[in-house]
């Protein structure tokens, strides 16, 4: 079937099967040039169908020559309906990864349950041995408490009192305000549960208390900060306290690894396009406005070039244990909150508007970054062909 991208607010109804190969094939092309010294041999990453955490199981894989299983819950195509764009993405890298001799494995479900955890043990002890890197990096607007059978659904609100703030309509490219009434005590609750550290620590209980762990294992967790003007919505905001949850869980996670010599590590990333930011109001037009500003310094980065920083400096390459805050974490958002882009931001957010939009941001790189994301956009590919879904 001929397949166009059908976008509705921050997620495509459609994704293209050939495209979703090639953004997979140039985000190798990248890691393939940046080595990775000391790189981990079996690599488990938790939702690895796409934006960090694709990047993290290309980058190790094509960079480091890890062996890798990726964890993912992708929609597969029903008649006239594609698959999801994670379920194209996990296809290409499997055929990329055996293509150069990598042991790949896809385990597609919900990392949640109990189940899909013991799939992914037996896999281990059948086909891996032990795993020395685990990449948590999933992101679901729901979950079902693996014990009790309760559903908690996240949400993107603030905390004590409304916000309103600039927004953007994507699709009409129109700035407005929006305002956000606060959470509730237990919707911070269950976006903690949902978005915070506790599936995490779980994952990791269960592969240590199998062994199925290697001495010195490192798993990372991946978070964000921003500027102050997301801070509403997001560091103080309900997907903030899940953040403070994941610190919580890191020290948890430390502590039971320390009889193998483990690390549990956060690092903290720079703002980019992907589904999961694509949903978090005012954070888009943010972003739009922060590309313009990053590109015209020259110092852009997309979800590849941030992981192959982080696992090629900062976790096995020559900064290791360095480039941390007063908490710990990795910086790797260093870029982007450097007080002269920050200054620049500030300056236009005030002033941004419909009508001046394009000339104050780059809305038209965020929106081919968003539709490359369901693998639009792509100068190789042809649109108006054919393909089998």
């Amino acid at each position: 079937m001929i397949i166009q991208p059908k976008t509705r607010g921050f997620i495509s109804l459609t994704a293209h099967p050939r495209g979703c190969e090639e953004n997979v094939r140039q985000q190798i092309a990248f890691a393939e040039k940046h080595k990775i010294p000391n790189a981990p041999k079996n690599v488990l990453v938790i939702g690895a169908s796409t934006g960090y955490g694709l990047a993290s199981r290309i980058a190790l894989a094509f960079g480091g020559g890890a062996n890798t299983i990726g964890v993912f819950f992708e929609r597969s195509s029903e008649k006239d309906k594609p698959a999801s764009a994670g379920r194209y993405n996990s296809v290409a890298f499997k055929k990329f990864a055996e293509q150069r001799g990598l042991l790949a494995e896809n385990v597609n479900g919900d990392a949640f349950s109990s189940d899909i955890k013991e799939q992914v043990i037996d896999l281990i002890r059948q086909k891996y041995g032990k795993v020395d890197c685990v990449v948590y990096s999933l992101a679901s607007p729901k979950r079902t408490d693996p014990f009790t059978g309760e559903v908690f659904k996240s949400v993107l609100k603030p905390i004590g009192e409304p916000f309103t703030g600039k927004t953007i309509n994507i699709d009409k490219e129109e700035v407005y305000e929006v305002t956000i009434e606060p959470a509730t005590a237990d919707e911070v609750q269950a976006t903690e549960k949902v978005m915070g550290g506790e599936d995490w620590e779980l994952w990791i209980q269960s592969l240590h208390s199998e062994k199925l762990l290697a001495n010195d294992v490192k798993t990372i967790a991946y978070s964000y900060i921003g500027p102050e003007i997301t801070w509403p919505i997001y560091m103080n905001g309900t997907i903030g306290a899940a953040k403070d949850d994941l610190m919580r869980a890191r020290e948890a996670i430390k502590f039971l690894l320390s009889d193998i010599g483990g690390q549990a590590i956060i690092s903290v990333n720079k703002a980019v396009v992907t589904q999961a930011s694509a949903a978090i109001p005012v954070v888009p037009l943010y972003i739009s406005i922060l590309f313009k500003i990053m590109k015209e310094k020259g110092i852009h980065e997309g979800c590849i070039e941030q992981m192959v920083k982080l696992f090629d400096d900062r976790l096995y390459g020559p900064y290791a244990g360095k480039f941390l805050d007063e908490q710990g974490r990795i910086r790797l958002d260093e870029f982007e909150l450097k007080k002269d882009v920050q200054d620049a931001v500030a300056k236009i957010w005030p002033a941004i508007s419909t009508e001046n939009l394009k000339e104050l941001s780059d809305i038209d790189g965020y929106k081919q970054e968003f539709l490359k994301l369901f693998g639009f956009g792509l100068a190789s590919i042809d649109y108006n062909e054919d393909v089998e879904i």
